[in-house]
């Protein structure tokens, strides 16, 4: 959920999230939505990536040996268990308390995840390349969508895999994502959210593919209210994921 990349990363976005950066792990607080709609992220990284690389999806370390790279990682909520399935994980984060908050919790949890306070742009001018490459909750926060979608594409490694996960630009999204969700429901920051910054299914695809990578998968992310909880779906008005893939 943090900006990223020096060309276009966003201050204002940074120092925001900084602000918030104690409240990560706190299930009830801030980053309640987060906690939320982690495990249904988890599982469609997961089992795509078991999909492609030949993985059991149900083995306790799934993902061992594969090189992560988490753009935007926060305080780690999805970094932490990717690497509980056995994944190598980079966490990148601009806003330096994060980095902190980050690296405080796996520390305490014993869970070994590579913390930088570092851009996408600096890892991969530095010649880092990964299996999996993450943008998810991010591409919202940035000023320049398709100059940050290109960056993070060149992590990707020959063969590799990227997914991303964002909010439909749809009135919908307007009255779900924004009013309810942060001025009638209170389950985010008022502010959290510009309308305008959401990106369409077809301008994230297009970001993506000039990166010189194919999507290969596009699937809605709906909510559940009886259960709290999330689950894929078809419709992808409001929240959405993509996977692509880079050619081997």
């Amino acid at each position: 959920m943090s900006p990223q990349t020096a060309s276009s990363i966003d201050r204002d976005e940074v120092a925001r999230f900084d602000s918030l950066a104690a409240t990560w792990w706190d299930e009830r607080g801030p980053m309640r939505v987060l906690h939320r709609f982690n495990p249904v992220r988890l599982a469609y990284i997961r089992d795509a990536a078991c999909r492609h690389f030949g993985r059991d999806p149900s083995a306790p370390f799934a993902l061992e040996g594969l090189r992560i790279v988490d753009v935007g990682c926060g305080g780690g909520v999805l970094s932490e268990p990717l690497a509980r399935l056995g994944a190598e994980v980079t966490g990148l984060d601009p806003a330096p308390a994060n980095i902190r908050v980050a690296r405080a919790h796996a520390e305490t949890e014993g869970v070994r995840v590579d913390y930088r306070a570092e851009t996408i742009e600096a890892v991969v001018d530095a010649g880092e390349r990964f299996d999996i490459v993450l943008a998810m909750e991010v591409v919202e926060h940035v000023t320049d969508m398709p100059a940050f979608l290109r960056r993070v594409a060149e992590g990707v490694r020959p063969g590799g895999l990227m997914f991303a996960a964002t909010i439909n630009r749809t009135l919908r999204s307007f009255a779900l994502a924004i009013v309810g969700a942060e001025y009638v429901l209170g389950w985010l920051p008022k502010g959290t959210h510009d309308w305008e910054k959401f990106v369409t299914p077809a301008e994230l695809t297009r970001a993506v593919e000039a990166g010189g990578l194919t999507v290969t998968d596009t699937t809605g992310v709906a909510y559940n209210p009886l259960g709290d909880s999330w689950r894929l779906s078809r419709d992808t008005a409001v929240n959405y994921m993509i996977a692509a893939e880079r050619p081997a």
